[in-house]
């Protein structure tokens, strides 16, 4: 469906402005009248929104994902102040979201309300959603629902694509940036009877140039190749509602040197093929619906390969996960909200690795296998007032590998004021750690992989969210301020202080905590232009070899300025986004041979500038806009470049843009709609 934003900018472009038409009068009077033809109101939807309920959740729809070029999820993020995307490494291109200060792996993926990007498929998930595929996006912050389980330990993403039920039509994106990236994407929704819909979601990238940018003879970012569909049906009857879909990627992902700096020497790549398969379905049957009672049975089953050789490290992994959630939902009385359900996850991971750089090295098999069965039942409390809105929650789930452990999430939101909006949370989130399989981009490091005994993470989350409405000028202001504070119990620590020859993956010794602080501000400073600025302070501390000490590669802080204006008529909008990323610490560097230090202690502060101008047509639209425009670069980003096969190799110590200032170029076309 178009959101009501293309919708004005269309209707205009047309020129199906409402229009009066003159007839002659016949009565006494003998003056003419004006008769109105048809008059269609319409308004600009915010980009982003505060979801009602007692969830501090945020939905970021297609408005604000057409704000930038959004090749894909982890590109979706770049005007939004609470969720950061770094590379994980100079290599391999991972990406990473940060929440609350805290990896993406605290972050519980959804598609749709079913848990996705599971284990091995972490590292590149971000890459695995292209952006035209998605129709909204929902970041929730803190402890969430129990009703999707006990992982999301500082929050949930949950991707919403494109339905089967939408208009019928098709749509087409066409991109192509200066790093000789291209991509295409369609869309097409086809409405077989009133009831029967379909729609099948088409994706293919790839690099068309080798970029070295900063000439260390190393690839910038890695020549991508990715084919991904999906096919997805449903079916909306009186009280009986289907929903289900199969999907399938391939891709080839290579980097490394393109040439080596000593004459005969073998060239050092990076090779990664996956392969995953994926289908889901869903069924809702309506009981009564006057007291909303419904019960709902939700699967899905995937299966996601990958074969990589970094260097002569090779990792193969081949894993496969079931999912099912049988739900039951009623009202009680009107403010009182009852949800049970059961739910079954399995997860088996067969693995072949080697962590030596040795040519043919020997491989090593190791099995991980968990299955999780479990209970919840919340309680919501929704009185007619919309004073107080109560949501409690408890999750009894039993680990074959765990035993059992118990999850309490509570929340609650007050609204004593027209202007004012508080809400509270407190919870505890658990995750099973698959320290090779969700890190094995660490495999690019000439240092040598230690992986330790993991017990169960566990962690507690607090938050505290204020908004306010305030009238000012005619005009809203609005402004919303939080806290969160994380405390781990259990961890798997990354560890690169302790030794440079070593990453060491391990048990938390010690503490480990996050405070979060974030204040945003809206306001629309005239007719068609919306101004946002956010600020927000990270304090993230972890036990390092029994020291605490502040997490490496994390920003102290971040700005945002971002500028939306879009023209009277629709047809021209212009965005701008300022982000300042303040300084951090580094993993501590060593003495190299030379008696130089291999990295400085701290990375400085920088600002990123990314812009877009999109012009509106009857049906397409093209965009132009650049990222990076300040040109701000790492210096050195890959250490020991020049070495490649020494231990001295480095290429995961990124915490800035590895590439300068890059131009895009891009085309959405809307067919048969």
């Amino acid at each position: 469906m178009l959101t009501l934003a293309m919708a004005v900018a269309m209707l205009m472009a047309m020129g199906q402005t409402p229009a009066a038409q003159e007839v002659v009068d016949t009565t006494a009077t003998g003056l003419p009248m004006q008769q109105i033809g048809e008059v269609t109101v319409t308004t600009r939807r915010p980009g982003m929104s505060r979801v009602a309920g007692a969830e501090n959740t945020m939905r970021i729809n297609k408005a604000e994902l057409f704000k930038a070029a959004c090749c894909n999820l982890g590109e979706s993020f770049t005007t939004n102040p609470s969720v950061d995307v770094n590379y994980s490494d100079a290599a391999t291109g991972a990406k990473q979201i940060k929440l609350l200060g805290l990896s993406g792996t605290y972050v519980q993926m959804l598609a749709e309300n079913l848990p996705d990007w599971r284990g091995a498929a972490l590292p590149f998930a971000l890459g695995y959603v292209p952006g035209p595929w998605m129709k909204s996006i929902q970041v929730s912050k803190g402890a969430s629902s129990v009703r999707n389980g006990y992982e999301g330990i500082t929050g949930q993403i949950d991707v919403e694509y494109l339905k089967p039920e939408d208009e019928q039509g098709v749509t087409l994106n066409l991109y192509g940036n200066s790093d000789g990236r291209i991509e295409a994407n369609a869309d097409g929704n086809l409405h077989l009877t009133p009831r029967l819909n379909a729609n099948l979601l088409a994706h293919y990238e790839d690099n068309l140039a080798d970029m070295d940018h900063n000439h260390d003879h190393f690839l910038d970012q890695p020549n991508v190749r990715q084919v991904n569909l999906q096919s997805r049906w449903d079916w909306l009857g009186d009280r009986y509602i289907f929903h289900g879909g199969l999907a399938m990627i391939d891709e080839k992902r290579h980097s490394g040197q393109t040439q080596t700096h000593h004459e005969g020497a073998v060239p050092f790549a990076i090779d990664l093929l996956t392969r995953r398969y994926q289908g889901y379905m869903k069924h809702a049957v309506v009981l009564n619906a006057e007291r909303g009672t419904n019960v709902a049975l939700m699967a899905a089953a995937s299966s996601h390969n990958v074969d990589g050789n970094y260097g002569y490290k090779r990792y193969d992994v081949n894993e496969t996960n079931a999912y099912a959630q049988l739900m039951f939902e009623t009202h009680l009385t009107e403010p009182h909200t009852l949800s049970l359900g059961l739910s079954l996850n399995h997860d088996r991971l067969s693995q072949d690795y080697s962590l030596e750089h040795v040519a043919d090295g020997p491989l090593t098999h190791l099995v991980e296998k968990e299955t999780v069965t479990g209970a919840y039942g919340q309680y919501t409390f929704t009185p007619a007032s919309d004073v107080l809105t109560l949501m409690a929650g408890m999750r009894m789930d039993h680990s074959s590998l765990h035993g059992t452990f118990v999850t309490p999430r509570l929340h609650l939101r007050l609204h004593p004021a027209q202007f004012i909006t508080i809400r509270l949370s407190a919870g505890k989130g658990y995750r099973t750690a698959h320290a090779l399989a969700e890190n094995h981009y660490l495999l690019a490091s000439g240092r040598r992989l230690v992986i330790n005994d993991l017990h169960h993470e566990s962690a507690w989350n607090y938050g505290l969210t204020t908004s306010w409405d305030i009238p000012l000028w005619g005009k809203l202001l609005k402004v919303n301020a939080e806290y969160h504070y994380t405390r781990f119990e259990h961890q798997m620590v990354i560890d690169m202080d302790t030794s440079p020859n070593l990453i060491l993956i391990g048990e938390l010794d010690g503490k480990s905590r996050s405070h979060t602080w974030q204040v945003d501000v809206s306001y629309p400073v005239v007719e068609g232009l919306e101004l946002t600025l956010a600020y927000r302070y990270n304090d993230v501390k972890t036990a390092y070899g029994g020291r605490l000490r502040e997490k490496p590669l994390t920003p102290r802080f971040k700005g945002l300025v971002a500028a939306s204006y879009k023209t009277p008529l629709g047809l021209w909008e212009f965005d701008v986004t300022l982000q300042l990323n303040g300084s951090g610490r580094m993993p501590d560097p060593y003495l190299t041979d030379d008696g130089h230090l291999s990295w400085d202690r701290h990375f400085p502060t920088h600002c990123l500038l990314n812009a877009q101008v999109t012009r509106w047509f009857r049906h397409f639209s093209i965009y132009l806009g650049g990222e990076n425009l300040t040109n701000y670069r790492q210096p050195n980003p890959i250490i020991a470049a020049d070495n490649p096969w020494s231990q001295a190799f480095e290429p995961t110590m990124v915490w800035g843009p590895v590439s300068g200032a890059m131009a895009y170029l891009g085309i959405r076309i809307n067919l048969f709609r």
